[in-house]
């Protein structure tokens, strides 16, 4: 049994990054029709919460689950899950119009280290000794990526705005991962879909929550315009609430940052999208770059225990 969810989390992880990479490419779309980051983030809340809920409900009914115990430190953990990812999701949608999508995402992908450090401080879940290896080898690639198209003098070659903006993504996606692990893990011994599933919509509906709050406060008139674009948003919903339940369902059975270092097969949808789609075009020095961070999610994956 133990063997047979080890290797579940593989294709869930696959399905998941797909669905990601359809989100990020449908919120790419809705900055461009004029809706602020907070809104695209938004769109991605909205819709999400009442299918969490829907499927919930589908679940217990279907199998006779009854509702997971929910405690102080699933709260904690749902919660710090929550904020990091509406942090990071922002960041990642105003970076898209700092540089193309696969190097904006190809940044955002620094989480699979980042997730592993945290993992080890706030779980105690550490990585192998080729752990290191990986990451040495993930900083050379984000070093060239962070070297901005027109070149730069001095300091700004490296540090720069696109670099922290992704950089910062990266660290909240990992906090985020191991927040929503850790809110699973907390829920007992319960069946993994409905340990997921309910953390899924504890989560949306806090974000949607919070997402609103934030809108009618800072940018009024957003909300309004989020749920015009319906045809758009509805999408970005489904395929964000489809995704999630991927990663959250993989989180459940896997160390995060292995499920992190396997979701980085995101960069080959995000090319793929960036080439065939946004018609954008990619430099030998960033497409060394994203080889070398490629290259680091294959060591640990190859090693993966």
């Amino acid at each position: 049994m133990v063997c047979g969810r080890m290797e579940l989390w593989i294709p869930i992880t696959i399905a998941a990054a797909f669905s990601q990479n359809l989100r990020f490419m449908l919120q790419k779309h809705l900055k461009a029709t004029g809706l602020s980051t907070g809104g695209a983030t938004f769109s991605r809340f909205l819709f999400a919460a009442p299918l969490a809920a829907g499927l919930l409900a589908v679940l217990m009914w279907a199998n006779g689950w009854d509702a997971p115990a929910v405690n102080g430190r699933f709260f904690a953990f749902a919660a710090m899950g929550g904020v990091a990812q509406i942090v990071a999701t922002m960041l990642v949608v105003a970076l898209f119009s700092q540089r193309n999508f696969a190097v904006g995402i190809t940044f955002k992908k620094t989480e699979t280290i980042q997730t592993a450090i945290v993992g080890a401080v706030l779980l105690g879940e550490g990585i192998a000794g080729y752990g290191l290896f990986a990451i040495v080898i993930g900083l050379v690639g984000v070093i060239l990526l962070s070297d901005p198209p027109d070149g730069g003098e001095g300091w700004k070659r490296f540090f720069n705005k696109a670099a922290g903006i992704g950089l910062a993504s990266g660290a909240l996606f990992g906090f985020s991962a191991i927040g929503y692990r850790g809110a699973a893990l907390s829920l007992g011994d319960g069946h993994f879909l409905l340990r997921a599933v309910f953390t899924l919509m504890c989560v949306t509906i806090f974000q949607t929550a919070i997402m609103a709050v934030w809108l009618q406060m800072r940018e009024l008139g957003e909300i309004r315009k989020v749920v015009a674009h319906w045809r758009v948003t509805t999408l970005v919903g489904l395929t964000g609430m489809i995704g999630s339940l991927g990663w959250f369902t993989a989180f459940t059975l896997q160390n995060a940052a292995y499920v992190k270092a396997l979701g980085q097969v995101e960069l080959i949808f995000s090319f793929c999208a960036s080439y065939f789609i946004f018609k954008e075009t990619t430099t030998r020095r960033e497409v060394l770059g994203i080889a070398l961070v490629i290259l680091s999610i294959v060591v640990l994956v190859l090693f993966l225990k």
